[in-house]
């Protein structure tokens, strides 16, 4: 039986770093075993703002990728300075950002609609379709942010009539940072009709939470299938690194000002002032990008002697330290927007088998995840305060110190990558795309 022929477009791939190219990358992994061949195209020339070349020896050997060249308004960012560039690229949003940030983020919300790489879209429906004339595609996949991705897929669709799968890794207008692009109203408004207009031309749409796939069916009828982000055992270490014997608690990923934990931070210094055993045991472990109010924070409350900042760190590294550390930190902001994020750490921290300690809004599906899997204790914002959070802490101490600090339950096995990847094979070979084919 000939397998599925599926084109993937996509702007993040190795080398590119961080979680957003991993869903994919993984995907493209296991497709071949579930009878769907699939071809990637990328930019040819793209400004990643974390690259990690150690993803790209995950890269499967025979895929076939296509590039073609992308423009970025990221020179401007590059004249101002290295900072300015992340900022702009990764939309970190400081908490007082300067009037200088404010200007550029003013710009790359109102002048590049959706996102930055829009001008990638003409271009790459050009190349596409001549590309499209020549082979035989049974689904054309697009996967954002940026978003821009999808409006490749919607023109293709348009002029082609080939069936066309959206994947949102996160939500478009209901993202964290959308509402700090300063969005002028008419411009607000131009992002809502694009998002409507991708939701209600693609024939299939994929997200990643059940609360993303919620808010989407209030805007389109048009079928929504969830697969979250998952881990890849072929990552696991090739031989289990040793517990810590400090009690640490680890925070893999970039840690930005909004995702600030002060009332954990507080109860750990008032431990420390209060139990001197409690001090010379914990050990707080940063991978990634700390913002400056982290810092601070941590200074405040007489945490800095306890704190080891690594920088960023490739994925090898953070999987080793997953492993490794006795609790393992999970943050999302306070806010109704962040309820439908389900970070793809969450699923590496579950493949360390750690105890994970997660800290984000009320009705966060995050909970649900970590709770129903064994996984670790999840507390909203209103309690991280010592009957709740501090309890728990106390209570984990105590398992470290009597060297128990384990899971009792660990059902994670859903979240295996080649088990996600069937659950897409089947989408893709379902009878809602099949429709779709020119006869």
């Amino acid at each position: 039986m000939e397998p599925l022929k599926v084109l993937v477009i996509t702007y993040y791939w190795p080398p590119a770093g961080g979680p957003g190219v991993q869903r994919w990358l993984k995907f493209c992994t296991y497709l071949p075993e579930n009878g769907v061949e699939p071809t990637v195209y990328i930019p040819e020339n793209p400004t990643y703002p974390i690259v990690d070349e150690a993803l790209s020896k995950e890269v499967p050997k025979d895929i076939r990728v296509l590039k073609h060249p992308i423009w970025e308004p990221y020179g401007l960012g590059k004249r101002l300075g290295k900072k300015s560039t992340k900022t702009l690229s990764k939309g970190i949003i400081d908490e007082n950002p300067s009037l200088l940030k404010k200007l550029m983020l003013f710009i790359r919300g109102n002048f590049f609609i959706p996102d930055a790489r829009k001008a990638w879209v003409k271009p790459s429906v050009n190349y596409l379709k001549d590309h499209l004339t020549e082979q035989h595609y049974d689904v054309i996949i697009t996967t954002g942010p940026p978003h821009s991705v999808h409006l490749i897929g919607k023109q293709l669709k348009e002029d082609l009539a080939i069936p066309w799968l959206a994947d949102f890794r996160d939500p478009w207008t209901t993202i964290g940072y959308h509402k700090s692009l300063r969005l002028l109203p008419w411009n607000a408004k131009k992002h809502k009709n694009l998002e409507a207009a991708v939701l209600n031309t693609a024939d299939q749409i994929l997200v990643t939470s059940p609360s993303t796939k919620k808010e989407f069916e209030g805007i389109t009828q048009q079928p929504i299938a969830v697969i979250t982000n998952g881990y890849d055992t072929s990552n696991k270490p090739l031989k289990q690194p040793e517990l810590d014997t400090q009690f640490s608690i680890s925070h893999i990923g970039s840690l930005l000002a909004k995702r600030n934990p002060e009332p954990l931070w507080k109860l750990l210094g008032e431990f420390c002032k209060a139990h001197d055993t409690f001090k010379k045991d914990l050990k707080l472990v940063f991978a990634g990008v700390v913002a400056e109010e982290v810092k601070s924070s941590l200074s405040q409350y007489g945490l800095l002697e306890q704190a080891e900042f690594k920088g960023y760190v490739d994925h090898t590294e953070a999987i080793a330290l997953q492993h490794q550390s006795q609790l393992l930190l999970l943050l999302e902001i306070n806010a109704p927007e962040t309820r439908a994020i389900l970070p793809g750490k969450l699923f590496e921290y579950m493949m360390a088998r750690r105890p994970i300690l997660a800290i984000g809004p009320k009705g966060s599906d995050i909970k649900a995840l970590v709770e129903e899997s064994g996984s670790g204790a999840f507390f909203n914002y209103e309690q991280l305060h010592e009957d709740y959070l501090g309890a728990y802490v106390l209570n984990a101490y105590q398992s470290y110190k009597n060297k128990a600090l384990t899971l009792e339950k660990n059902a994670i096995d859903q979240f295996d990558r080649k088990v996600l990847t069937e659950q897409l094979a089947t989408v893709l070979k379902s009878e809602t795309l099949a429709r779709h084919r020119p006869s």
